[in-house]
């Protein structure tokens, strides 16, 4: 069982739980993006189109120190906000939503605010409302899981369970894709790269580098990896290794073993004498 993120002490809201093989691609929920409802309390009062003026000048690259009680280690660095509304301001409260990087602290969002606005500022609630492509309303609680299974192991109906518990596939929707030939798949479950003639089809204007989702046409995740050449590249060749398997997730033996007589291997089979 993993974690796609903390929730700091008195912070609500969406946090992903991966659990058995899930737990290999952890790493790409704690690097999406997430939004936030924020209220934020002002320590002096200040015209709303001020306070307005000063938060949209938050949007873009800012720079952030953690805060001393923080998971990291505290020096400055950078962090892009994507996007700030203010939802409400009543007083010296203010209602606001804030699409951003993974690793950014709102509550050190609300003292840069409330110092550039000369009042100081601090945050009072927080709540995540989504992580990544995982939004809250896809969201279950603790407890509603927790009945669900007690409902599958007393009355063997496990539907209400399946429905709270997603796919894998989830994790890696935002991730370019590849699709594999059948007959490519199982070497890749075992490790090998994928060549370009185990190459079904793939995204348009892939780069070299990018990190994908090995999929086979049926959407199944078989395992993740990074390209070694782009798809203009890809579609160019007619042979050479395209991808560096580097996670596998689907077990052996779900496909057959055709790779020993498939047009994936690059050299011929059966070679003539």
């Amino acid at each position: 069982i993993a974690h796609g993120g903390t929730l700091d002490p008195y912070v609500s809201g969406v946090l992903p739980i991966c659990l058995g093989k899930a737990v290999r691609l952890t790493d790409l929920v704690l690097s999406s993006d997430k939004e936030y409802v924020c209220l934020m309390r002002l320590h002096g009062d200040r015209p709303e189109a001020r306070v307005r003026e000063v938060i949209s000048n938050f949007v873009g690259r800012i720079y952030q120190m953690p805060p001393v009680r923080s998971a990291v280690k505290r020096q400055l660095r950078i962090r892009r906000i994507s996007s700030i509304e203010v939802r409400e301001v009543e007083g010296r409260d203010v209602l606001f939503v804030v699409n951003c990087d993974a690793g950014t602290y709102i509550r050190t969002l609300c003292t840069d605010i409330g110092e550039a606005l000369g009042c100081g500022a601090n945050m009072v609630e927080l709540r995540r409302t989504r992580s990544g492509l995982l939004r809250e309303s896809d969201a279950a609680t603790m407890q509603d899981i927790a009945d669900a299974y007690v409902f599958w192991q007393q009355k063997g109906r496990d539907a209400w369970l399946r429905s709270l518990l997603k796919p894998i596939e989830v994790l890696i929707d935002p991730l370019p894709k590849v699709i594999l030939k059948a007959s490519a798949v199982d070497a890749v479950c075992r490790g090998a790269d994928l060549t370009v003639k185990g190459i079904h089809m793939l995204d348009e204007d892939i780069r070299r580098n990018a990190l994908v989702a090995m999929m086979t046409a049926r959407g199944e995740l078989v395992a993740v990896g990074h390209m070694i050449m782009s798809t203009p590249k890809v579609m160019a060749s007619s042979q050479g290794a395209a991808v560096r398997t580097e996670r596998v997730v689907m077990e052996p033996g779900h496909y057959p073993s055709m790779w020993k007589f498939a047009t994936d291997l690059e050299e011929d089979p059966f070679p003539e004498d």
